[in-house]
């Protein structure tokens, strides 16, 4: 039932076989750029490619059918696209290598294992994108509190940042307003995300209500 629709050994597709593969290719391209979308931000451009690559894949699959020269040639032009590309998320990744997997599945005949295979892998994304999985409980935050020149900052908010947060440091200091103030910026790992205010209103009382800015850290981390 998985095995290939073509037989082995044999250099010619018949025309049945191919719309077969045709069809089965652009179909589960559908399946995966919906999958991307759901829940998702994406480009209309992103989600096209990932509905058309598996065809795209599978047509120069069929033409190398084993020839080990023009198999060459193609990795060669892969890389070149490759390297002319804009690195995506981790989620991105993942659905342009769902999609050439299809495409090659596809090429090599193997229609009946790669539609088993996305669908299961496809109910299994959908069940991971709508439960909690994954979520951060903790959450890392840049805050910058402006205190005036006479206050000793080295342990002013220490007890506050243990109550508040796993970790914490003190990553630069400037002074403002014709050094009349101080800036300083720290990096938190909160405990819970939902007390970010409970944190703000307890360094108002120290900092004489002077401006405090809590936000997200600048990193990509989260990319992959």
């Amino acid at each position: 039932m998985l095995s290939s629709l073509f037989t082995e050994g044999s250099g010619d597709i018949h025309i049945q076989e191919l719309l077969i593969c045709i069809i089965s290719a652009i179909v589960l391209g559908m399946l995966v750029a919906f999958i991307h979308m759901y829940r998702n931000v994406y480009t209309k451009n992103f989600v096209i490619t990932l509905a058309v690559l598996p065809v795209l894949v599978q047509s120069v699959i069929m033409l190398v059918n084993g020839n080990l020269g023009t198999g060459m040639a193609v990795l060669g032009a892969f890389s070149l696209i490759r390297f002319r590309s804009v690195a995506g998320g981790a989620r991105e990744i993942t659905s342009i290598f769902w999609s050439m997997g299809i495409g090659l599945a596809t090429g090599m005949g193997y229609v009946s294992y790669i539609a088993v295979f996305s669908a299961v892998v496809a109910i299994f994304l959908l069940v991971i994108y709508r439960t909690n999985f994954g979520n951060q409980k903790t959450t890392e935050r840049e805050l910058k509190v402006t205190i005036p020149e006479d206050l000793d900052y080295p342990d002013l908010f220490t007890d506050i940042f243990e109550t508040f947060a796993y970790s914490h440091r003190l990553d630069s200091v400037r002074t403002t307003t014709m050094g009349s103030l101080y800036e300083l910026r720290y990096i938190l790992l909160l405990k819970d995300q939902q007390q970010e205010k409970e944190l703000i209103d307890a360094i108002r009382v120290r900092n004489g209500n002077l401006p405090i800015v809590l936000g997200k850290v600048a990193t990509n981390r989260d990319e992959l």
